[in-house]
């Protein structure tokens, strides 16, 4: 079950003008489940996007980050999406087949293959059926809406167990401006793209040139900022559209009022996807907060963030709600810091005091670190005691249920 998670309500999920998605059934993986989906965005969209750090890349991944680093590119107008196969340990003909989709969608829409992305998730290293996705497509486009955003969450779901959708308005010079967001992952998840696949789009007007560095900018401070199981999957993909359907002036820079208050709210939105990840991971029944402080630099903090969220005893810890904090402090002692003073670390556990001077703290009584582990969402606070530098990331437990869940994958 999710951890604090409920369903998107679409009364709450906005519409983005500029922005139509249809959706179909092709039988990837099984018959009577909606597994294509398609974005349809009107000509003048400004497209950013970041992709996996996988070296194992998907041929999806492969195709759009060679079209989106083409300079002399046409602007993109739709997206094609299929679950239940990843498309990824496939080849040259795996890259052949996402083309050959690509090629088909743009027959139907009368564009160019080059202004189609493609991406795939589900099973690796099996062929993907692109003759049904094929089949598909003219289905997709002319069951376009724009109102189907909560409907397109659950159509890229694969071990999802609850759908990823999340809409923000701002104003902007008196202006009216929507985001909204979908999202899958609940399992091979982990920074340098936390298998995921997300999608916000904007009515915003911001120039071109930005959108690629916002892309960046909105994963490392969402995406890149969670973990599940340190799996970092061959697909994971990320995209930001702005459609320039608002009336308010073009965002050339961050660095103003109208900048600013936008980038607020698209890191807002990138955050609860992003969160909703974790909550719903496989198996999941603790959501953690890890606040690491008074590090030297931001990335020795990841370090430590990381050393305890791939933990497994940590993990289990955790799932069992035991408080054997001693393996927080042990995760700490091997993040790869090599001038460590352990008598510098705190630990705290919420409001709890755990450890202090890199002992057990002489007030603190096991029953208070067994009430906080009970809890279905935990914050987790180390003090490094060696400079200013802050990182914060979010995690979730070990449980049966994800082996289980991983071993019947294919199944």
């Amino acid at each position: 079950m999710p951890v604090r998670l409920s369903p998107p309500n679409p009364d709450d999920i906005f519409s983005v003008p500029g922005v139509q998605i249809g959706i179909a059934q092709a039988g990837v993986k099984r018959a009577n489940k909606d597994d294509v989906t398609v974005f349809l965005l009107d000509k003048g969209t400004a497209v950013g996007a970041v992709f996996t750090k996988n070296r194992f890349k998907a041929a999806p991944v492969q195709i759009c980050e060679s079209v989106l680093n083409d300079p002399n590119r046409p602007e993109v107008r739709a997206l094609v999406i299929n679950t239940g196969n990843a498309n990824a340990g496939t080849g040259q003909s795996g890259l052949a087949n996402a083309k050959l989709i690509c090629t088909e969608l743009a027959k139907i829409l009368k564009l160019e293959p080059e202004q189609i992305l493609p991406f795939s998730t589900g099973v690796i290293m099996e062929p993907l059926p692109y003759e049904k996705i094929i089949k598909a497509l003219p289905s997709a486009v002319e069951s376009a809406q724009a109102d189907v955003w909560v409907k397109a969450a659950h159509s890229i779901m694969t071990t999802d167990t609850v759908a990823k959708a999340f809409s923000q308005r701002v104003s902007l010079g008196g202006t009216s401006v929507t985001i909204t967001g979908i999202a899958k992952g609940a399992g091979m998840i982990h920074p340098n793209m936390a298998t995921m696949l997300g999608y916000v789009a904007t009515d915003a007007c911001i120039a071109p040139g930005l959108m690629k560095s916002l892309a960046l900018e909105l994963a490392n401070t969402s995406f890149n900022r969670i973990t599940v199981d340190g799996d970092t999957s061959t697909n994971d993909s990320f995209v930001v559209m702005a459609t320039h359907k608002a009336s308010h002036d073009l965002i050339t820079s961050w660095d103003t009022d109208q900048g600013r208050e936008l980038l607020r709210a698209l890191r807002l939105v990138s955050l609860q996807l992003a969160q909703a990840i974790v909550r719903d991971a496989e198996g999941a029944t603790k959501f953690i907060t890890l606040k690491i402080k008074g590090g030297q630099t931001p990335e020795e903090c990841k370090k430590v963030a990381l050393a305890i969220a791939h933990s497994p005893l940590v993990k289990t810890a955790f799932f069992a709600s035991d408080p054997n904090l001693g393996r927080i402090l042990a995760a700490v002692g091997y993040a790869g810091i090599e001038d460590l003073d352990q008598s510098r670390i705190e630990l705290y556990l919420d409001e709890v005091h755990v450890a202090t001077r890199g002992s057990r703290h002489p007030q603190y009584k096991e029953e208070e670190g067994q009430r906080v582990m009970k809890q279905e969402e935990i914050s987790v606070t180390v003090e490094l005691g060696r400079g200013s530098a802050e990182d914060l990331f979010w995690t979730c437990d070990l449980s049966h249920e994800y082996v289980s869940i991983n071993a019947d994958y294919r199944s």
